[in-house]
């Protein structure tokens, strides 16, 4: 068997496609031309050819080296609209090396000059669009003009998948009805029989051979190429990552600095140089001290161009860098490896691979430790409206945004594979029976900060999961949690990197997610959709991985947080700024999920556009919360008198839900009324106040219920009172009605909206005590009226069941638009 890698790069490549190569006026390549043969034979390659960018100088300068041959990979285009193709020639002169850069502009006239010259010609990774303008009649164009296709080694697995699918199930009639429809005959025999190759495509000299052509018993050049035209080759890959691409864009980088500043002369003894050397330079070459340079950029600031933010940044990169290795016993014994010679076959392979993932692995590491710290500053800034600092230490962010952004770059493209991929194998399936067709179900990734809490937000989405899991419905819950219970079926949580306590607010606490490590298990989750259910840390980090991903991204507006600053803070300009927050983030939506009418109204007041809000349909567990539930609980757990009519509220112990008004309102109606009696179940940062308020009335707070005893509380009360204009939805007003309790509401917010007035409760006007005090006043003396709404609210509620509303708010991600890049392509058909 004889063994090429068909596709590789030397530095004699020079223009990169890539952005963040050429911000930093890189070339696409700086390998060698004799590292290249050498790691190519030391992975065991029969033959070694470099393919650069229209040019055969990398191949000419080891031509004199047994074993070789000259390639060149041509950048031509489809003459209608410009859009730009790769092709592998192999084996030629350097005479038809300058006959192909004369007309390689028309990928016609190349395709027909290389077929007249009997070269061996393969069309590079055809389902990665070079320049965004590949469609699927440019593909369907491909299987005429070309026998051979490369199984790209640099590229998405599932399109190397893809194309292997559609290819092998051509047909005669497949060629026939695309040769009518662009006037075009093959230029070769049998051309529904099409020829696989592998290339690695590498550009940074990590990942030479790691995909390959093979031929069976072929001894020779010669005996090679006519076992590709025979179909007797074959690729063997392994499979590449948007880790892998990201490895290669650093590893580039760091070696155009390497070469740029003569770097090798350095003879740094650090720890982190030692690492750098073993994580970026090609194995078969490391150089001690090769990124000395680089550690002083980080650990000195002697450009007196650097500004204070930039400068900051570089010093906290650089000490978090140091901090990490103290930690990190893995990192530490590779920064202090020694050089060593290249080992043969599988062991070098996985060093490779290792080397990617500990990379991966440092960097993940080094970006939470400066993001939890940025976080704290912005968070502690804006707290003391700060402004300037804020907008300094927002400035200063940039620093690490090109310290992760080749991860970027690289799942941005891995993404976009994905599109194309889908919609040619869509296409070709609408053809013929056989082909294995993408299932279109949704997949949802929903990221909540709340899930482990005990409020009606986090109880509605353990409900959720539990609904998706009987219905088949692709959710996962997405958190991240230090305090985190064991995660069954349904949900992922991640162990956060950090964590910021509100001073106002210190129950309430603000994890920050490691966001490289939720990117990478998002992608291979492989979900169509992304929604947030927070503006919060989590709910940027969910922003940034649909926009990386190129998913569809929806979001539930179900917390006023403008109102609650104002009542933390009692600032108006917080409460302002809050606001243009919150629009701005919501404004990133596709789609914006409300509970109610209220909501739907408040944002659009603010300037977000009707056509992107939906009014969700919201249920609950009619079995779980039931009048059945009615007991002695309140009696004999908590002491009330079995005589009085007791209110009750649930909820959050908090000033925001407007329990001062209640506090006043209850007051007064003791005065009137021996025989009564309040229940608070929750807590909350006015908890002790509340109860120093009412120390001496017929009150008793439970603290957080949950469960059988929070379901026999609300069974075992009379009236629910709650007085809360800040909440968009109020799912107690559901569960209190659920149970057989008349509740009264404010008639500002969600829960005015989810009770029938005068039916099942009472809406009373928002932050008036007096309306309150009056609401309750009534159904204490109209018993048969309050009889009347207890019937009422248990019957409205059966028509509200949880696991339908979830079923119908499900079809709304069904109904979502497909991204623009996805119906881009499906446009051709």
């Amino acid at each position: 068997m004889m063994k090429i890698d068909l596709h590789v790069h030397s530095k004699f490549s020079k223009r990169p496609s890539q952005w963040v190569l050429q911000k930093i006026s890189c070339p696409e390549s700086f390998t060698d031309p004799m590292l290249v043969y050498n790691t190519a034979k030391a992975k065991g390659m029969s033959l070694v050819t470099i393919s650069d960018h229209n040019t055969i100088e990398g191949a000419l300068e080891i031509a004199h080296l047994p074993d070789t041959y000259i390639s060149e990979e041509i950048t031509s285009y489809f003459p209608e609209d410009g859009c730009k193709m790769h092709v592998l020639a192999q084996n030629i002169t350097e005479a038809q090396h300058d006959e192909v850069q004369k007309i390689r502009t028309n990928i016609f006239d190349l395709v027909a000059y290389l077929n007249d010259e009997n070269i061996i010609n393969i069309i590079a990774h055809p389902l990665y669009s070079v320049n965004d303008r590949l469609t699927i009649n440019h593909f369907e164009q491909m299987l005429l003009l070309f026998k051979n296709f490369e199984l790209n080694g640099a590229r998405n697995e599932r399109q190397n998948q893809i194309l292997t699918q559609v290819l092998r199930k051509l047909t005669p009639m497949d060629i026939e009805r695309l040769s009518n429809l662009y006037d075009y005959q093959p230029l070769f025999d049998t051309p529904w029989k099409k020829n696989l190759t592998g290339g690695s495509d590498d550009h940074s000299g990590l990942n030479i051979a790691r995909t390959f052509t093979a031929v069976d018993n072929a001894t020779n050049l010669d005996a090679f190429m006519a076992g590709i035209l025979n179909g007797k080759s074959r690729a063997v890959s392994d499979p590449s990552t948007p880790q892998t691409m990201a490895h290669n864009l650093y590893g580039i980088a760091y070696q155009f600095y390497a070469n740029r500043f003569n770097l090798g002369r350095h003879t740094g003894k650090d720890q982190l140089l030692k690492f750098l050397d073993q994580s970026l330079m090609p194995v078969s070459r490391v150089d001690n001290g090769i990124m000395s340079r680089f550690y002083s950029f980080l650990s000195k600031r002697k450009n007196c161009r650097d500004n204070t933010k930039s400068a900051s940044m570089k010093n906290l990169i650089r000490k978090e860098t140091e901090r990490l290795f103290a930690e990190n016993p893995d990192l530490m014994n590779i920064a202090r490896a020694q050089s060593k010679k290249i080992r043969l076959g599988a062991s070098l392979e996985k060093q490779e691979q290792h080397r990617e993932k500990l990379w991966f692995d440092f960097v993940n590491q080094l970006s939470n430790k400066v993001l939890s710290h940025t976080g704290d500053l912005l968070l502690g800034q804006a707290s003391g409206a700060n402004l300037f600092n804020i907008f300094q230490t927002i400035g200063s962010v940039g620093g690490l945004y090109s310290l992760l952004a080749p991860y970027f770059v690289a799942f941005v493209h891995f993404a976009k594979d994905n599109e194309i991929n889908t919609a040619v194998l869509n296409r070709f399936a609408g053809y013929r029976n056989g082909m294995k067709t993408p299932k279109s179900k949704v997949k949802l990734g929903h990221f909540t900060d709340t899930f482990y809490d005990v409020n009606g937000v986090a109880q509605t989405l353990q409900q959720q999961v539990q609904a998706a899991l009987k219905n088949d419905k692709h959710l996962t819950i997405i958190t991240c949690d230090a305090q985190a219970e064991q995660t069954g079926d349904g949900v992922k949580n991640f162990t956060p990197m950090g964590v910021y306590e509100i001073p106002e607010y210190t129950e309430q606490k603000m994890y920050y997610p490691p966001f490289l490590e939720m990117l990478n298990y998002c992608y291979h989750q492989g979900f169509t959709h992304i929604h947030s259910a927070t503006p919060g840390p989590i709910g940027l980090a969910a922003l940034a991985i649909a926009k990386l991903l190129k998913r569809p991204l929806t979001a539930t507006y179900h917390t006023q947080f403008p109102q609650y600053a104002q009542y933390l803070t009692g600032d108006d300009f917080i409460e302002g700024l809050t606001w243009k927050f919150m629009i701005w983030y919501y404004d990133q939506m596709d789609q914006i999920y409300v509970s109610s009418q209220n909501s739907f109204d408040e944002l659009t007041e603010r300037g977000i556009k009707a056509e992107k809000i939906r009014i969700m349909p919201r249920g609950i567990n009619t079995e779980i919360f039931h009048p059945s539930k009615h007991c002695d609980i309140l009696t004999s757990n908590f002491g009330v008198n079995e005589d009085a009519l007791k209110f009750l509220y649930v909820g959050r112990v908090s000033k925001e839900k407007n329990l001062p008004l209640l506090v006043d309102a209850f007051k007064t109606l003791c005065t009137t009324s021996n025989k009564v009696h309040l229940t608070v179940v929750g807590d909350g940062p006015y908890a002790d106040e509340m109860k120093s308020m009412l120390k001496d009335y017929p009150v008793t707070f439970t603290g957080y219920l949950s469960g059988e005893p929070l379901c026999r509380v609300y069974a075992s009360a009379d009236l629910f009172v709650f007085p809360s204009t800040t909440d968009t939805f109020g799912n107690v007003v559901l569960e209190a009605q659920a149970s057989g309790l008349p509740v009264i509401v404010s008639d500002l917010g969600g829960p005015c909206e989810n009770m029938l007035d005068r039916e099942t409760g009472i809406i009373v006007k928002s932050d008036d005590g007096t309306a309150l005090l009056s609401a309750m006043q009534e159904l204490i003396i109209k018993p048969g009226l309050r009889s009347q709404m207890s019937q009422r609210a248990r019957e409205y509620m059966e028509d509200r069941s949880f696991e339908n509303a979830f079923i119908q708010s499900w079809k709304f991600y069904k109904k979502m638009d497909t991204p623009a890049s996805v119906e881009k392509f499906s446009k051709a058909v």
